[in-house]
């Protein structure tokens, strides 16, 4: 019987390998486009910087925007699959854009759409991925999924690096390297249209304050931590600019942004092992400490051997953070889950931006002040993490 049960938590079912799949198509095909966007906008069809930074800024906005609204619905109607196929297939006929117009309001309009479909599709896809991984190796199902999508963040840019280097950088390489991202983001969306649905229990009658009040006690709870974590947790360009301060070209900076993403492939997997080994309130809190000693180190680190230690140390980071929260979500809210996913992405990607806006004051002023905030607020969300215990509160409530 132990046999069996420690195979059984072994094995992973087929569709989580399928789901991760269907990211890594996807984020293969738009890191080839983000990859190259920001020098295409300005260099090629001639937009401002400042243009950019607010194309990017509702890029982000419309990410967030309808994660709320996508995890109801799904909840709502028990549907999974057609909702992340729909979001899916938004973002790849966002890409069909960049196939017939590379001006400055096409291209603005599709790397907005493109953020829409990932807001749509993120709730619902991690429910269903939730529901067909056991619990007692959920930390690793997701962990392989993520490991699968950030491969396709790793591979993107080497692809779109080897057309340039192959065919030059000109308007007409540009035009193919669309050509080529679209092919996989396509062929994502068949590969998930072919998988069967996982639909969860239907609430066909309740509203969005009916379905908030529904939400368990404990994920609400987790919203206070998660909230001022939020806030602690400013966009990767700083330290990249650190990276750039420290001594690293422009190359190697990108460099070391294929070493976070390669970090992170590799540790996801294993975190999340660990998460169904000692739990996963402790690995939050890994979470927490790890980056509140990544910004420590950042506030001395003046050598490049410490910039190169601090983004493999980011790349472990990122693996707990994006994957064993949602996995956490997961064991917290077992019956609204696209909700609790939805709500967590709503509320954290709307405190991204103030969290962004203020290091950018405090890094024009000095770059230690910006990294130290971002040390006393994680170290802040850990002690209301403690104090609240919001995976305890669920033990009592089930």
């Amino acid at each position: 019987m132990q046999s069996g049960a420690g195979k059984r938590r072994a094995n992973l079912h087929p569709d989580v390998l399928k789901l991760g799949l269907v990211s890594f198509l996807t984020d293969l095909s738009s890191e080839m486009v983000f990859s190259v966007f920001a020098v295409f906008f300005t260099t090629i069809a001639g937009a401002s910087s400042a243009l950019l930074g607010l194309i990017e800024g509702l890029a982000d906005l419309s990410a967030s925007s309808l994660n709320y609204w996508a995890g109801w619905m799904s909840d709502r109607s028990g549907q999974r699959k057609w909702f992340a196929t729909a979001g899916y297939g938004f973002s790849t006929l966002a890409k069909m854009i960049l196939l017939v117009s590379s001006s400055i309001v096409g291209l603005s309009l599709f790397r907005v759409i493109e953020r829409l479909g990932k807001g749509f599709r993120g709730p619902p896809r991690d429910a269903w991925l939730s529901s067909i991984a056991a619990k007692e190796s959920r930390g690793y199902a997701f962990g392989v999924h993520k490991a699968l999508d950030k491969s396709g963040a790793v591979l993107g840019p080497l692809v779109a690096y080897g057309l340039l280097k192959w065919l030059g950088e000109s308007a007409s390489t540009y035009a193919t390297l669309f050509w080529v991202a679209f092919v996989p983001a396509v062929i994502a969306v068949l590969v998930l249209a072919r998988m069967k649905d996982r639909p969860g229990q239907p609430h066909a009658r309740e509203s969005v304050r009916d379905n908030w009040q529904q939400l368990s006690p404990g994920f609400k709870r987790f919203l206070a931590p998660a909230g001022v974590f939020a806030l602690a947790y400013f966009s990767l360009g700083f330290i990249l600019l650190k990276a750039h301060d420290v001594g690293f070209g422009i190359t190697d900076v990108v460099l070391l942004y294929a070493l976070f993403n390669a970090t992170c492939v590799v540790a996801a997997p294993l975190v999340g092992r660990l998460g169904d080994k000692v739990g996963r309130s402790r690995i939050v809190v890994l979470g927490y400490a790890l980056y509140a000693g990544i910004n420590l180190w950042l506030v001395f680190a003046g050598s490049r051997w410490e910039m190169v230690a601090i983004f493999c140390i980011y790349g472990v980071f990122y693996a707990v953070e994006d994957a064993q929260s949602k996995a956490f979500i997961a064991d917290l809210e077992p019956e609204r889950r696209a909700t609790a996913v939805g709500v967590y992405n709503f509320v954290t990607g709307v405190l991204y931006l103030p969290a962004s806006l203020v290091a950018g004051s405090l890094w024009a002023w000095s770059p230690a002040l910006a990294f130290g905030l971002s040390a006393v607020l994680s170290v802040l969300a850990i002690a209301v993490f403690v104090v609240l215990r919001p995976a305890r509160l669920h033990l009592k409530h089930e």
